[in-house]
Parts: C-alpha cells; sequence; structure tokens
C-alpha cells in the first residue's frame, strides 16, 4: 500500500482577519505545494502583509482555518515555526549590531547548529561579507532588505514568506536576489512572496494569485509567460494597473 503523500506546506480554508472590526483579509482559499513559488499581487491596503503575517503564524486569523504542513496553525509549537522564514517591510535586525551580531543572535534563538560558518555565508549570500562588521544602523535600506532576506533565511526554513522584497533594491541587487530565490525554488523550498512587480516576478513565479479587497480576484496556474495577460486580470481584479 502506498503511502500518503505529506500534507502541503499551506493549507487555508476561509481565512480572515479583521482590525477593530474592519475586514482586511476577507475570506481567503489558498493551497501551495512543497517546492511552489507562489507569487501574491495586489494594490496597498488589499491586505496581503496581513495575509503573509498570519501565514507567519504573527497574526491570528480572525475566522478560518490555516494548517502549516500538516499542523493546525492555532496550535503552533516551535518546532513548527522553525520551519517558517519570514522578512517583513522591517528587518527585524538591531540597529546598533553589526549584521555578522545581528545573524549571530538569531543563530542563538534558532539554535542553528554550526553558526558561525552558517553566518559567514549567508552574508557572502546577502553581498554583505565586506560590510557584516558594521553597524546595521549604517546600512543602506537596500542592504537592510537583504540583511532581513539573511536572517529569515538562517535557520534553513522549508517555508519562506517574502513581503515585497525586492523593495528598495538597486537594478543590480534586485536581479541577484531573483536568481538567489530562483536557486532556493529549485532547490525545493516553498516561496510565497507579495509584490507590486509583475515582470520581475516571473522569472521566479511558479503560480500566481491577485488579492484584491481582501480575497483572491483572480489566479492562475503556472508560470508567468504572459505579462500582459496577468496585467489584464490584475486589473480586471482590481480596478487598477500593477
Amino acid at each position: 500500500m502506498a503511502e500518503a503523500p505529506p500534507p502541503p506546506p499551506i493549507r487555508a480554508r476561509g481565512l480572515a482577519r479583521a482590525f477593530a472590526g474592519v475586514p482586511v483579509v476577507a475570506g481567503v482559499d489558498l493551497t501551495v505545494a512543497a517546492g511552489e513559488a507562489l507569487v501574491l499581487l495586489g494594490p496597498n491596503g488589499a491586505g496581503k502583509t496581513t495575509l503573509l503575517r498570519m501565514l507567519a503564524l504573527l497574526v491570528r486569523p480572525t475566522a478560518g482555518e490555516l494548517a502549516l504542513f500538516g499542523t493546525d496553525g492555532r496550535e503552533a509549537p516551535p518546532a513548527l515555526r522553525r520551519r517558517i522564514g519570514y522578512a517583513a517591510h522591517e528587518s527585524l535586525c538591531y540597529p546598533d549590531l553589526t549584521a555578522a551580531e545581528n545573524l549571530a543572535f538569531y543563530a542563538r534563538l534558532f539554535e542553528v547548529d554550526g553558526a558561525a560558518a552558517r553566518v559567514e555565508a549567508l552574508l557572502a549570500w546577502a553581498g554583505l561579507e565586506g560590510t557584516g562588521r558594521r553597524p546595521v544602523r549604517m546600512f543602506s535600506r537596500g542592504m537592510a532588505q537583504r540583511l532581513a532576506l539573511a536572517r529569515a533565511l538562517l535557520h534553513e526554513p522549508d517555508l519562506l514568506l517574502l513581503d515585497e522584497p525586492w523593495s528598495a533594491l538597486d537594478p543590480a541587487a534586485a536581479d541577484g536576489l531573483t536568481e538567489r530565490l530562483v536557486a532556493l525554488r529549485d532547490g525545493g523550498r516553498t516561496i510565497v512572496l507579495t509584490t507590486h512587480d509583475v515582470a520581475r516576478a516571473a522569472p521566479l513565479a511558479t503560480r500566481v494569485a491577485v488579492l484584491a479587497r481582501g480575497r483572491i480576484g483572480w489566479a492562475g496556474d503556472g508560470p508567468i509567460r504572459d505579462l500582459a495577460a496577468v496585467s489584464a486580470a490584475y486589473a480586471a481584479a482590481t480596478g487598477a494597473r500593477p
């Protein structure tokens, strides 16, 4: 008898969140399989960040169900949280510590084996090997963004959640990040990210969805092969252009 396949990294049903009685996410059904790179498009205020924070177990849903790797998200045991890496708009790094010190601190929190080598490897991955001994308060916005991504990857999570990862990056750094994310996807990492930039996301996405007024207004199966078609679907779902 064949073994049942493992549960998907994300399965959400009717996921909703309201703040002060105002719905922000208004009932999202979403399944993300292992190794997928799902790109969430949507205008400001569509609920993308709130949805991502629920998937990261940082915000409790007002309604609906969420299971990550088959575990009820309401339980959120430490072992489940260790399987998630999250990078927000803010770097969540301490400004008066150096980049290396920040990564070493988070490595202790996550009980990372071989932490010193892992820190050095991720500083190189982020292109920060020459600035890793500077306080983070001296970093540009783009450098802080790259450090935040390194922090999210520090404990080698199975699920990577990224909120506008290309923001504040110059074109060369953005291209480099795309290449790194594609390599992570090809290595089996599951990625869910938000962005406004359809063209930037196209080389990475295995699937795309548009969030509008707290709901998924359109979803496309397969990679982004026709930017114009995705842009038209975005406009139809949101009333705006990406």
